[in-house]
């Protein structure tokens, strides 16, 4: 029996997977429901009113389990909380959870795990042979510290909802992600004045090119990295404009080494004058801030849009191989060099790899556990692969920024190969 920690999209697809290959397995999720973060009304869930998914449906879907034609071409989190519930439903995969539940310690135990759960206040521990961790990257809020003591409303964005927050007041907003971006949009319609804080450079990419999904454009005849990179950034160049003519930073390093930012209203709103754009926060006095180019400007909210970080609190940071690093080093960030039964589910990003691309890591993972209880050589040929190459990077020769959020991230087509390969190997004894 195999544990598999949360009821999210990762966790969705690696409960399918295992049933469909008749691996036993319990799950546990924190909510009262399946969706995850998805689910705004999921107490846990770090979504806000105005969030759409920044990737099409067409490349984010479950290529068995289609999104259908009446969801947007960008859905909105409630379609997308609604499409999860259709989708455990579709699978029968309620049952297989147990809801309102925490998982609060995983503890290895001869062979196997012992997972503490507590649910209604009632603790209780059961032994499993292997744990399938699929909790997610966006819980745990990065909240830098700030050069200086803010008198206002300091929050993050994991605790953001709605704009009402805003509402007269004069407001700055750290970061330039794809989420602090979506916020700064929100404020513009509510506050007083809104104001951004960007100290790196970003590509903005529309969501629409020609009447077309950005992310549906291209693709079918496969370029060599360089070439990709120099055309796409120059079509981008031609359609949005570089960040300089909208005063913001230019970014000193190539198209797809950094996620993009997948949002052109930002910049109409900065050129509209209904955001003003600053470098990075000098220092702070009151709610007074100090910009590097010695610029003040005094505020009533500052919204930090500076992102999460990796946290699995119920685990020995010990146990993942963590080493120190910013993510996990796990083969294919997914298998543990030495622990045969302990897993990293959708510990991975990258631009294009939807849900499908998780739901393959997910099929690898099921048919390897398959494989292991069949005797199937094919099992060990993988395991031989995860203590040689934990370590290795499948980044497909960009040279991804140093930053904890990339330290996970991998190019698309060098992972599904690669995990495909595993696929079909282990299927040879299926």
């Amino acid at each position: 029996m195999y544990a598999v920690i949360g009821a999210g999209p990762m966790g969705l697809a690696t409960a399918r997977n295992l049933k469909k290959y008749n691996i036993p397995f319990i799950g546990f999720d924190l909510n009262t429901d399946v969706g995850g973060l998805w689910d705004i009304d999921n107490p846990h869930s770090t979504m806000y009113e105005s969030a759409h998914l920044i990737s099409s449906k067409a490349m984010t879907e479950f290529r068995e389990f289609p999104m259908g034609d009446k969801v947007a071409t960008y859905p909105r989190h409630s379609d997308m909380r609604d499409y999860f519930r259709r989708y455990a439903e579709h699978f029968d995969l309620y049952d297989c959870y147990e809801f309102s539940t925490r998982v609060e310690k995983v503890e290895r135990e001869g062979e196997g795990w012992n997972v503490t759960t507590c649910c209604n206040g009632a603790s209780q521990t059961r032994h499993f042979d292997g744990v399938l961790i699929a909790n997610g990257t966006l819980h745990k809020p990065n909240m830098p510290s700030l050069p200086g003591k803010f008198e206002g409303e300091l929050m993050h964005s994991c605790d953001y909802r709605k704009a009402d927050v805003f509402e007269g007041k004069r407001v700055l907003v750290v970061g330039c992600g794809n989420s602090a971006c979506d916020i700064a949009v929100d404020a513009v319609h509510r506050a007083a004045s809104v104001d951004m804080s960007v100290r790196r450079g970003y590509y903005f990419l529309p969501k629409f090119i020609a009447g077309k999904a950005t992310d549906s454009i291209g693709g079918k005849i496969p370029l060599p990295r360089i070439v990709k990179q120099k055309i796409d950034a120059a079509l981008i160049k031609l359609l949005v404009g570089k960040p300089s003519d909208y005063g913001l930073p230019d970014p000193d390093y190539k198209l797809y080494e950094s996620h993009p930012v997948i949002n052109s209203l930002v910049l109409h709103h900065i050129r509209h004058g209904d955001i003003t754009p600053h470098g990075d926060i000098a220092g702070i006095v009151g709610k007074t801030v100090t910009f590097a180019d010695g610029q003040s400007r005094t505020y009533d909210l500052i919204l930090m849009g500076t992102g999460y970080k990796l946290d699995y609190p119920f685990i020995d940071a010990q146990e993942l191989n963590w080493q120190g690093a910013d993510a996990p080093q796990l083969y294919l960030n997914v298998f543990h060099p030495q622990h045969r039964n302990l897993f990293m589910m959708g510990m991975v990003e990258a631009a294009g790899l939807g849900w499908e691309g998780r739901n393959e890591q997910a099929e690898m993972v099921a048919l390897y556990l398959r494989a292991r209880l069949d005797g199937n050589p094919q099992a060990q040929s993988l395991e031989e692969k995860a203590t040689a190459e934990a370590s290795r990077n499948l980044d497909g020769g960009f040279d991804y920024l140093k930053l904890a959020r990339m330290a996970y991230y991998v190019h698309k087509d060098s992972y599904r190969k690669a995990v495909n390969a595993h696929i079909t190997q282990l299927k040879q004894g299926v």
